[in-house]
Parts: C-alpha cells; structure tokens; sequence
C-alpha cells in the first residue's frame, strides 16, 4: 500500500524543515548549504516497511544517484515515514546497507550517513542533547558522493571539531530550544 502524494508531501516538507532549521540553521553540517540552494538534494520517501523493503529502495537510489549528473542531484535522503521507527532495528538495517555497499563494489564512492528520531550515540543517554545532532523526523539513510565529501572537506579547514562545535551549540540552546526550532 502505498501513501498519497500528499503525505509524500507532508515527509518532504517536515525534512526541508528540519535540514533548513536544524542542519543548516545550527550549521550542524556547513557543507549542506550549497547543496540546499543550489537544488541538489534528491528527496527520496520509500514507502516500505520492513528491512528488505529498505534495502530494496537503497539499492534502487544508490542506482539512481550514481546515475545522475552530480550538478544536478550530488546526494539523497532516502525518507523512511513507515519503517524502522525502533532505533535498534535501524542500526541493523545500517549493517545491513554498508554490506550492500561492498557488495556493489561502491566503499570509496558512496558513504551513508544515518538520522533517526531516536538517534543515540554509543554510551549517552537516550535523553542527552548530544544525541539530537542525528536527529531528524523520520528514519533517513543520507547517500553522499565520497568525491563530494572529499571537496567540501578541503574547503572545510577544521572539520574534525564539527562533532564537537555540533555538542557544544545543541547544549548552548538545550531541548527547549530544539523544540522551538522545530515548531517554527
């Protein structure tokens, strides 16, 4: 069963709202920006609901991103509204995608990055504000460009503080500040 066009709809826009407020507006990645305003991201909602079902639909996009021209689509949030919203069956799900990539010959090419409602990081509390760094509306394999990752890294100098600047701005405005952030 698939879900109308307009909820695919309603998933695209709560995840424009979160990467312009959160990721760009925290500048939580400053490499998202260009790819925002420059119309690269390729916003992709699966209507699955298992694990197979994802891995079907991350094969199918890891397809279409290699395909296409980096200047038109450079990298894809494939959106999953009705799957792994148990954080634990996500991680195994993310095995299971880094395996596709071996398989498909793609390490070195293609990198995932994983958001989640629920994201928390190894040894943190589920409540800590850390952990929203890698939180977004739904469950979201990121599909980057390694080369991409590669230039934005060479003008990014200092990017290994990311994480930490990331911690330090999310504890600077707290939960009650996220929030806010995200009702506007």
């Amino acid at each position: 069963m698939s879900l109308p066009a307009e909820s695919h709809d309603a998933v695209v826009a709560a995840t424009r709202h979160w990467l312009t407020h959160a990721v760009i507006g925290l500048n939580l990645c400053p490499f998202a920006k260009a790819v925002h305003v420059k119309g690269q991201i390729r916003y992709a909602v699966s209507d699955a609901v298992n694990i197979e079902a994802v891995l079907t639909d991350l094969e199918a996009e890891l397809q279409t991103l290699l395909a296409s021209d980096p200047d038109a689509v450079d990298t894809t949030l494939l959106i999953l509204p009705r799957a792994l919203g148990d954080f634990l069956e996500y991680n195994d799900c993310l095995f299971f995608a880094e395996r596709m990539l071996k398989q498909l010959r793609l390490e070195g090419t293609i990198q995932i990055a994983s958001f989640h409602p629920h994201y928390q990081f190894e040894g943190s509390e589920p409540d800590d504000i850390e952990n929203y760094t890698n939180r977004a509306p739904y469950p979201i394999l990121h599909l980057l460009r390694e080369d991409s990752i590669e230039r934005a890294v060479e003008a990014f100098p200092d990017a290994e503080a990311i994480y930490e600047r990331n911690q330090a701005t999310l504890r600077r405005i707290g939960l009650a500040g996220w929030n806010e952030l995200m009702k506007r």
